[in-house]
């Protein structure tokens, strides 16, 4: 009996002193106890209101909605007022609490008979929305995310800029807009919140588009083509004027174009022949662009009406370029400041374009007088407007 029950004896307390044995290997075991206690998050203790400050950071980083923080060493007559301004910090100056928190509530107590304080937080914003706030660094990086966020089309996007700088952030939408076409495929209505004070702050912007997500990523994936297209068209050696030249006949011999305007601009133009200056001038600087020619968008006036054109270098000189006047001078056309005979653009903006010294107008193609300007109307966007003839040849 006594060599029966030795073996079994042996075994338990093995197993009550949290040591066992698998497959032949001695191993040490940890009770199941102990692993539950060593999960549990440590007690926030505070002495001071920039404890307090840094207990209310933690709750909101993590999205606690409650916690306790023990003021056992804080002074009992000033729990309140350490309370009044961590609170004021959280929701006002730390740019995470001004952002997602819609309130902070507390009240004096204690916690296993010592003093705590019971916080409870309200959110405006999901713990999942303040873990997909992006961090960056300045506003150069934030510029990068919001470009990011324009080429999917995104709602929205929201940054942890830590050395914050004020930002136009419409203009910096409406800038890229112009400058890449081939990617934004409608300028969107731009929101912007800045919460928060001192050199960090969180940048909430929104994006409103007309157009659904959908469509704008079918209409960039139908005109890509077509830049890549033009892109090849001029690719090789040649003269700066040869390609230019060769671009306006490759944008311009697509379609009879109807002169309106579109929230689609680049889709509009390329896909429906529907545009206005402000279109051919935007598409065909980034055509330029995107061949290596500079060229940039200019926005003034004509006879009175707003309307854009172009400005591109060739061979060393600047010189006007608009593709409307053009179309109806039958070819591309290159013009200096004194030929821009009723146009009005802010001088200092842009690059002079002096007549050149010796270049007859046959070689420059410059043109002289003043045409009579096409009119710009405004129409529905292109998905309701009848689609014109493309030109097969081209």
């Amino acid at each position: 009996m006594k060599q029966t029950l030795l073996p079994l004896l042996l075994a338990l307390s093995l197993l009550f002193t949290g040591c066992g044995w698998m497959d032949g290997r001695y191993s040490s075991v940890t009770p199941h106890l102990e692993q539950r206690q060593n999960t549990q998050p440590e007690a926030i203790v505070a002495s001071d209101y920039l404890d307090l400050m840094d207990a209310l950071e933690e709750m909101i980083q993590s999205g606690s909605e409650s916690g306790v923080i023990n003021v056992a060493d804080y002074p009992a007559d000033a729990v309140d007022d350490g309370m009044g301004i961590a609170i004021k910090y959280a929701t006002e100056a730390y740019p995470l609490g001004a952002y997602a928190v819609d309130g902070i509530v507390y009240e004096i107590g204690a916690n296993g008979g010592l003093p705590a304080v019971a916080v409870t937080i309200a959110y405006r914003h999901s713990p999942m929305e303040i873990r997909m706030i992006r961090e960056v660094a300045d506003s150069d990086e934030a510029a990068e995310e919001i470009v990011k966020a324009l080429k999917d089309f995104d709602a929205g996007v929201v940054l942890l800029v830590d050395r914050y700088a004020p930002m136009d952030f419409t203009q910096l939408v409406r800038d890229h807009a112009e400058e890449h076409p081939e990617i934004v495929m409608e300028t969107p209505q731009v929101t912007a919140a800045v919460y928060g004070a001192g050199s960090a702050r969180v940048v909430e912007l929104t994006f409103a588009y007309q157009t659904s997500r959908d469509s704008l990523r079918q209409m960039q994936s139908q005109v890509k083509p077509v830049f890549d297209a033009a892109s090849l068209y001029v690719s090789g050696d040649g003269e700066d004027r040869q390609k230019l030249s060769q671009l306006y006949a490759f944008l311009m011999e697509r379609f009879d174009y109807k002169i309106e305007t579109s929230i689609t601009p680049a889709y509009s133009l390329l896909r429906h022949g529907v545009g206005d200056s402000r279109a051919f001038a935007t598409v065909y600087a980034a055509m330029c662009r995107l061949a290596g020619l500079e060229c940039m968008t200019v926005t003034g006036t004509h006879a009175g009406d707003p309307w854009t054109w172009n400005i591109v270098l060739d061979d060393g000189h600047y010189y006007h370029v608009d593709l409307l006047r053009c179309s109806e001078l039958g070819g591309y056309h290159e013009f200096t400041d004194p030929e821009m005979s009723g146009y009005v653009w802010d001088y200092t903006a842009y690059p002079e374009c002096p007549a050149a010294p010796a270049a007859p107008a046959a070689e420059t193609g410059a043109a002289h007088g003043t045409e009579t300007k096409p009119t710009e109307d405004t129409t529905l966007p292109p998905e309701e407007t009848t689609e014109p003839t493309e030109n097969t040849e081209e």
